[in-house]
């Protein structure tokens, strides 16, 4: 049995943590403005991946987000077509975490220096996640901010990309999904990610630096999954991340009942699925979860990572979990494997709370 201790990011999650939650109750302070009028914000997903706002009757997602310091992996290798998928998967799968289908997106570009080219390939790149998303892209803004934003030196131009996205809860749902109805017993249904997403990367960045120098993003890859990724360190990193929002919404559609869903991001598996299942007190035992990817393999021992902090740091393979019925879980599989996602079933709910990881390494606890 193995547990999480260090630090080896650089960064400390739980103080992150800790300066979320207190941002969120500073913000929270701020919910009666809008009480009783439109815009009234939910007062009852605290803890999860986005928030609703009231309309009347209608019932919107709201999320926020950006792609990070995996900007510098696109600065580096010299390509920024991908980053938009980035961009949208942070907030769109955010949303269906909730139960709102995304349909709205804003995006805000900091640059040091305006390049046309790189803002067209962002742009490019971001039409066709959208595309992808059935998602329109309806507001944005470029700021130029000289030496106030930084990067790669060798980069054409350095820049910060963040975007907020709306949807609508879907209309089978009476209200969002939040966890509260999962119960010990229920299964629970994982969807692979094929790529690092956009978290994790201050420690894949760090790792790599101390390994291969300062021109780390240009060092061979030959890991069994390089045709995949690509053949360098950099291309493994500016994998992009995919969207999972349009396979889960129709899951829906077709009358599937999900009880909550976990978007796999920074924090990792136990942290971010105790977020959905903190609500009534269970917990999760998951002996089924996909490999993590050879890279993160790779980087897991050439670092001496334990394996209880790279489940935390990485999603290890595993980018959303989606809480269902037992009695459906095989039929939400088929629906999403027929959508051309790879899922399948990677544990159960419990009664006892806390997370259990099954894995190659070993049980991890958290």
């Amino acid at each position: 049995m193995s547990t999480a201790s260090s630090k080896p990011a650089g960064y400390d999650i739980d103080l992150g943590n800790a300066c979320s939650r207190n941002a969120y109750a500073w913000a929270k302070k701020t919910f009666p403005n809008r009480a009783g009028q439109p815009g009234e914000p939910a007062q009852d997903l605290d803890g999860g991946f986005s928030n609703e706002i009231r309309f009347g009757q209608e019932r919107l997602g709201i999320s926020s987000d950006g792609i990070g310091t995996k900007i510098e992996v696109a600065e580096r290798v010299g390509r920024f077509d991908t980053l938009g998928y980035d961009l949208i998967a942070m907030v769109a799968d955010d949303l269906i975490a909730g139960g709102f289908v995304p349909s709205n997106l804003s995006n805000i570009i900091d640059v040091n220096t305006l390049d046309y080219d790189v803002i067209d390939e962002l742009m490019r790149g971001l039409h066709d996640a959208a595309n992808f998303s059935r998602i329109a892209v309806t507001g944005g803004e470029i700021a130029e901010l000289g030496n106030r934003i930084g990067g790669w030196p060798g980069a054409r131009m350095n820049f910060n990309w963040c975007s907020t996205a709306v949807g609508a809860l879907h209309p089978s749902l009476k209200s969002p999904l939040s966890g509260a109805t999962a119960q010990a017993g229920h299964a629970v249904v994982s969807l692979r990610s094929p790529s690092f997403r956009s978290n994790g990367f201050s420690l894949a960045r760090r790792t790599l630096q101390g390994l291969y120098g300062d021109n780390w993003h240009t060092a061979p890859y030959t890991g069994s999954d390089a045709a995949e990724l690509g053949n360098t360190w950099g291309e493994v990193l500016l994998a992009p991340s995919l969207i999972y929002a349009p396979a889960v919404a129709r899951l829906l559609d077709a009358g599937l009942v999900l009880h909550g869903i976990a978007h796999i991001t920074g924090g990792g598996i136990a942290d971010n699925f105790q977020r959905v299942l903190k609500n009534n007190g269970v917990g999760a035992e998951l002996d089924n979860l996909f490999e993590p990817l050879p890279a993160m393999q790779n980087l897991t021992k050439l670092a001496g990572i334990s394996p209880a902090d790279a489940y935390l740091y990485w999603n290890m393979g595993n980018g959303m979990l989606l809480v269902t019925e037992e009695a459906q879980a095989t039929a939400v599989v088929s629906q999403l494997q027929a959508d051309g996602y790879q899922a399948q079933v990677a544990g159960r709910i419990t009664a006892e709370p806390g997370i259990k990881l099954k894995v190659e390494a070993g049980e991890l606890t958290y």
